[in-house]
């Protein structure tokens, strides 16, 4: 069966290899938040793609909102930019790493969550705390928030190769406890 997947949001890190003085951009950068008593990193916002970029002083920074891998690293790539015109010594060659994808999904049938509550290991089920499952898969290692509309939320995985197969695996499961 062919699956609609759409990808909501990848988080997306770098690790840039030099130490960064916060304080001594927050008068030089736009579309920025920085308050340290509350958060130990800067927030930068770009518009387009839209998204956010944690960076630390660690020269380590963590971009999330958008929905690809490229997407993401022209937003890395574009804060990377930016400190370097202020002067920031960043390497050639800092490395990306995809952390998380968050991906949706339709399986075009509701779904009964007290039976597969029930009967499917690694659920959890509080409708009266949440109206979606909880369900963990093992392989591929993601997490899955599944609702009685037949709409369902995966988290967690690496690729988005790891997101169809998980997605199909966990349709076949469903349709085996029927």
């Amino acid at each position: 069966m062919a699956y609609s997947i759409k990808i909501q949001n990848m988080v997306v890190t770098a690790a840039l290899g030099t130490d960064i003085v916060l304080n001594r951009l927050v008068s030089k950068l736009q579309n920025i938040e920085y308050e340290p008593d509350q958060f130990p990193g800067m927030i930068i916002r770009i518009k387009n793609p839209k998204s956010a970029i944690l960076l630390f002083s660690s020269g380590r920074l963590v971009c999330t909102g958008t929905t690809s891998l490229k997407d993401a690293k022209l937003v890395i790539s574009k804060v990377v930019s930016m400190l370097r015109k202020q002067k920031i010594k960043i390497s050639r060659n800092y490395k990306v790493h995809l952390e998380n994808i968050v991906a949706s999904a339709e399986l075009k049938r509701e779904l009964n969550l007290d039976d597969i509550g029930f009967t499917l290991e690694n659920t959890e089920y509080e409708p009266e705390q949440f109206p979606g499952l909880v369900y963990r898969m093992d392989h591929p290692r993601v997490t899955f928030l599944l609702f009685t509309s037949g709409r369902i939320i995966c988290t967690g995985a690496k690729s988005l190769a790891d997101v169809k197969k998980a997605v199909e695996t966990l349709d076949k499961r469903l349709k085996k406890l029927k």
